[in-house]
């Protein structure tokens, strides 16, 4: 018999940090401008609203060890240690566990399964404590009802689950993907999870996801990790590889569904589609978000960055507001919607950032909207196409500036400039000759000083600044060379040594006309 003791993971402190920390909101507010015909509001998601806004509840995360029950697992020997074997059965590789309550597994099934047949009450805490699990015909974990699903990783162990690469059962409601849910499901602990996922999906939950706390590694034929109604990722360390989507929400179907939050944590994707992905909102207010690999980084109906680091490599559109309800085409069609100032549709999609970093570095558009796009703080970096089929900013609508950094980096032909709602001034470079990649470019006032340093990672033809510095009216004088403090992205410099190209007025943008408002001067 166990010692008492009572379990709190990392998550639950995290998410009371969270608390009490977390002010601000990750929404999207209604968001007009003159070409637009439609407002969007997107789903409020915070740290601060999660118990609320999802089955998850940082208490299912305490519970007292005596009530565990042991199960050892092993090819043909699988038993039950416990005194009490309530609530679990063993028929040869397959256990089945049809009550709520704590069960501690432990061993190895190289040809088994675990599956959860619980009540539609009930709540099943599983506990990995060094859990190796292999089904040569279907998944070796499959969670088929009950009202909510724990999946907790023992402090210090490592765990593995890996299907088949055929299924026997391929039927409409068939689990598809290594670890598979019908129910709500939470993965929490310290402990580390490998998931192989070799049929389709890794992990798939057709309720709510949340993974609140792990080690987490998925290596997925298809979509990595993949909730219906939402996914949310509060803390922990997520290493995604898929031949599909990396990490998505897609409910398609229900009101306010199919949203996604990351909080927190690292998530580091490469991916063969999309990095990560809602059907309705996309909401990242903290952490670090990697997408190293895939086809468009992010994508959701509404994009919105409150906080958090994220840096985005993509074949095609880096940041991507599209899809959703609104049906549209990549080129910005949109079923519903007014005519923007590029005579594009614009539809009821938005990119909001109030805050965090987004670094971009994309061969199509690097921050796309179907819609809208504001961004009133944070840092925006867009190392964009260098072909003039795509722009480093390409919004239907009206793109709003009225805060932050903004430094978009790219070719000529589509660059599209803050519009007339701006309330924060800036300016636009094209230069007579392209620009290598790793060479400063300097903006300088009329005293001489350097207002800011931006070095590119690509050959570029223009560069669209925004900042607090820049004051609206006022002359500034660009330079290429000198020297930088960063080799990437916004930074400080010297002109020491700089060539002298010439002088931009600050508010004065030329579009170049393509999908986008802007123009004006602001």
């Amino acid at each position: 018999m166990r010692s008492f003791r009572t379990y709190l993971s990392v998550a639950a402190v995290a998410l009371a940090v969270s608390l009490a920390g977390c002010s601000a909101a990750a929404t999207t507010s209604s968001s007009t401008s003159s070409g637009s015909a439609t407002s969007s509001t997107a789903q409020t998601v915070t740290a601060a609203t999660i118990e609320e806004d999802t089955h998850y509840d940082a208490d299912d995360l305490t519970w007292d060890a005596a009530s565990e029950v042991a199960v050892s697992l092993a090819d043909g020997g699988s038993k039950v240690t416990s005194s009490s074997s309530t609530g679990v059965a063993v028929d040869g590789n397959t256990v089945t566990i049809s009550a709520a309550g704590t069960y501690r597994l432990s061993g190895s099934l190289s040809d088994g399964q675990i599956v959860v047949a619980a009540g539609d009450s009930d709540t099943v805490r599983i506990i990995l404590d060094g859990v190796e699990l292999g089904n040569p015909t279907g998944s070796p974990l499959v969670v088929q009802s009950t009202d909510e699903a724990i999946v907790y990783l023992e402090d210090g162990s490592t765990n593995t689950l890996t299907d088949a690469t055929t299924y026997a059962d391929q039927g409409e409601d068939a689990p598809n993907a290594a670890l598979f849910s019908m129910a709500d499901l939470t993965i929490a602990g310290p402990g580390s999870l490998t998931v192989n996922g070799k049929y389709n999906d890794g992990i798939v939950s057709k309720d709510g996801l949340v993974m609140a706390s792990g080690k987490v590694t998925v290596d997925a034929v298809d979509d990595g990790i993949r909730g219906k109604d939402y996914t949310v990722l509060l803390d922990g360390t997520y290493d995604v590889t898929a031949g599909g989507d990396a990490v998505k929400a897609d409910n398609e179907t229900d009101e306010g569904r199919g949203w996604l939050l990351v909080s927190g944590g690292a998530l580091t994707v490469n991916a063969g589609d999309d990095g990560v992905k809602a059907f309705n909102t996309l909401s990242i207010t903290g952490g670090t978000v990697t997408v190293a690999e895939s086809e468009e980084g992010l994508e959701a109906q509404h994009i919105v960055l409150s906080g958090g680091s994220v840096s985005v490599t993509s074949n095609d559109d880096g940041v991507n507001a599209s899809g959703g309800s609104s049906t549209s085409s990549d080129a910005g069609g949109a079923q519903a919607g007014g005519m923007g100032g590029g005579g594009e549709t614009v539809g009821d999609y938005t990119v909001e950032v109030s805050g965090g970093n987004l670094t971009i570095n994309s061969q199509g558009d690097g921050l796309d909207s179907n819609g809208n796009a504001t961004i009133s703080g944070g840092t925006v970096v867009v190392n964009g196409p260098t072909n003039d089929g795509n722009g480093a900013l390409d919004v239907n609508g009206e793109l709003t500036v009225t805060g932050g950094t903004v430094a978009a980096a790219g070719s000529a032909g589509m660059a599209v400039t803050p519009g007339t709602s701006s309330t924060q001034s800036g300016v636009q470079l094209t230069f007579n000759s392209s620009v290598a990649a790793g060479t400063p470019v300097h903006i300088v006032d009329s005293s001489g000083t350097v207002v800011s340093t931006f070095v590119t990672t690509k050959t570029i033809a223009s560069l669209v600044f925004s900042s607090s510095a820049i004051t609206a009216g006022e002359t500034y004088t660009i330079y290429t060379g000198g020297t930088a403090e960063a080799k990437a992205g916004v930074t400080t410099g010297s002109i020491d040594g700089a060539e002298q190209l010439g002088t931009v007025t600050a508010g004065e943008y030329t579009q170049s006309q393509g999908p986008g408002g802007g123009g004006g001067r602001r």
